[in-house]
């Protein structure tokens, strides 16, 4: 993103603040790290740790993990003219798919720093009420797909799924042992709740209302996790409140 949003993530990285995950914290360094090889191309780990104040341990975690995922490729440093003795050093590129999500980022930097202003001017309060809104269509349109799915908490989540599929969330309904879970494998907003759960927050309050049940959030895919994941526990259906929803941080 070419704002101050995107030039804030050229920072050197500092450790978390006090409720911030571990895995948040890496997902923000390698976003810095994408950005920098989109701007600088081939990079070695050497400039990458020194752009962003880290050590060369730290660096190579981050790069060993983005290597693993896909997201950039390891090749030997072209050398014009006289080479000395030694192996060319290493340098980093972005993989094509990872430069090809790129342009989404532009949005969710665009979003963070709008709620970034929300929360300065308006405290938390108004970034709650921001983020009940954003979700309040989203809710109508759900209610209306599962009008035909019954009082079961059970069969109204997979009725959901499949209303929540059809988002783009690529969710599934199952039944466990002590009653059933709601899995997202895709969150369209996850770059944004990383920094702000209030959307995490509201997204579950949405559920719980919509099953008619109270649900609890295992797992969140803004929070280091693979899927989002919410347990519906066995009970008869009642409307519950915002309030009355419980999550639980899995912040590795």
């Amino acid at each position: 993103m070419k704002n101050a949003a995107a030039l804030s993530r050229l920072q050197p990285a500092v450790a978390p603040a006090a409720g911030q995950s571990a895995s948040v914290a890496d997902l923000s360094t390698r976003d810095r790290v994408t950005q920098l090889l989109l701007e600088r191309g081939a990079t070695t780990a050497g400039q990458l740790g020194s752009a962003l104040g880290l050590s060369p341990a730290a660096i190579r975690r981050h790069l060993d993990a983005m290597l693993a995922d896909g997201d950039v490729l390891a090749r030997d440093q072209t050398i014009r003219g006289h080479r000395g003795r030694g192996r060319p050093a290493k340098v980093f590129v972005l993989t094509d798919a990872a430069r090809g999500r790129c342009g989404t980022h532009h949005y969710d930097n665009m979003a963070t720093a709008a709620l970034r202003w929300i929360a300065r001017n308006g405290g938390s309060t108004a970034v709650e009420a921001f983020a009940t809104d954003q979700v309040a269509a989203l809710e109508t349109r759900c209610q209306a797909a599962m009008e035909d799915a019954g009082d079961d908490p059970l069969a109204r989540a997979e009725a959901l799924a499949g209303a929540l599929t059809a988002e783009g969330y690529a969710a599934n309904a199952s039944t466990i042992a002590s009653g059933g879970q709601l899995c997202q494998h895709h969150c369209p907003v996850a770059h944004v709740a990383a920094e702000f759960p209030q959307l995490c927050e509201a997204e579950t309050a949405v559920i719980s209302r919509l099953v008619g049940t109270h649900v609890q959030r295992l797992a969140t895919i803004a929070h280091g996790d693979g899927v989002c994941t919410t347990h519906i526990p066995t009970q008869p259906r009642r409307v519950q409140s915002a309030k009355t929803v419980t999550t639980v941080r899995t912040d590795r």
